[in-house]
């Protein structure tokens, strides 16, 4: 297929600036694959879709403040955004403007922070050699910014304050450079809901990096390849998935994140495996799932592989379908919007 097969209009009013005062408070279209159907629901209704023959997996990575204001040694207002730690100090980044940038050129980010930037690899990514006085970890902690996506309109006292909203209830392992989205909807409450009707959950780790947004560049998507992301499947979690997989239960991923994990290990070893590993599927049309039953996502960008994805999982005329019908029903998009359920 090719990509503009994955267009749709989007009214900008529709792109959710802010979060939902409270996380469960959101919209949620239902999608039927065996029906070809979809219906208007809320998510708070979640639990009640399911029963005790369904595993909910959710991705528990923690965003950490990846975007660095500094200045170069002119004084010209640089952002550092990170991407990927190479070896220590040393980080693959995006750099805006990159053009004020040279190799060996510094810039300042506190009297504590500096960066010298070793290489222009292009499309606007940079490698920068970190300086520090103190930890690194620390000092991240207390200059870094939250790492919010260019569509969401961000000024100083607003990132403060979306440093925990934009995180979810489960967060607990720190590395990612964005939030797995499907899950912001979650409350505590919401886990004792879908213990209380029998069903199990399973947590893994996928740390969330720029491959999973980067822009698509080619036309046909069978020439489009996602970067690799680093996840880890605990002990604990690769028995929950397995005997799921043997009791014929329905597995329903939160995420996008947690589908290409789960596809990932099962592609490859037929069954999951515990450990840390690296997740270099790109699910296009034509994968066969064999891990997922189910999966609750937000609403994605036109033209992006997370859309893809969806669509190949959901069947592309069902999903584009369902997206018209959520813009046509005010539904609020991407990372602060609404959220569709698959089954």
């Amino acid at each position: 297929m090719l990509l503009h097969e994955y267009d749709y209009l989007l009214p900008s009013s529709l792109i959710a600036q802010e979060p939902q005062s409270q996380r469960d408070d959101s919209k949620m279209l239902v999608v039927d694959r065996k029906s070809g159907s979809f219906n208007d629901s809320r998510f708070a209704q979640f639990p009640k879709l399911l029963s005790k023959n369904d595993l909910v997996v959710l991705n528990n990575t923690k965003v950490f403040p990846a975007r660095l204001i500094g200045k170069s040694e002119t004084g010209a207002k640089i952002e550092i955004f990170l991407i990927e730690e190479l070896v220590d100090m040393t980080w693959l980044s995006l750099a805006r403007p990159v053009r004020r940038l040279k190799v060996g050129k510094k810039v300042l980010f506190s009297q504590e922070l500096t960066a010298e930037v070793v290489e222009i690899t292009g499309d606007g990514k940079v490698i920068v050699q970190f300086a520090a006085v103190g930890s690194f970890e620390n000092i991240l902690q207390d200059i870094g910014k939250t790492p919010l996506p260019p569509y969401i309109r961000q000024g100083n006292a607003r990132v403060d304050s979306d440093s925990e909203r934009y995180q979810t209830v489960y967060a607990s392992k720190r590395g990612a450079i964005a939030a797995p989205t499907a899950g912001l909807h979650f409350t505590a409450s919401m886990f004792d809901q879908i213990k209380s009707v029998g069903a199990d959950i399973a947590e893994i780790t996928l740390h969330v990096g720029y491959g999973t947004f980067e822009p698509v560049r080619v036309t046909a998507l069978s020439d489009h390849k996602v970067a690799a992301e680093r996840y880890e499947i605990t002990d604990d979690a690769a028995a929950l998935l397995n005997r799921a997989k043997i009791d014929g239960k329905r597995i329903i991923a939160v995420g996008t994140t947690t589908t290409r994990a789960l596809e990932d290990s099962i592609l490859k070893h037929g069954v999951f495996i515990a450990g840390h590993h690296s997740a270099d599927l790109t699910i296009t049309p034509g994968h066969k799932f064999r891990a997922v039953d189910g999966l609750l996502t937000n609403f994605h960008l036109p033209q992006s592989s997370l859309l893809v994805l969806v669509s190949t999982f959901g069947g592309h005329k069902l999903i584009m379908d369902a997206y018209r019908h959520a813009v046509n029903s005010c539904y609020r998009f991407y990372s602060y919007g609404d959220c569709m359920l698959i089954v």
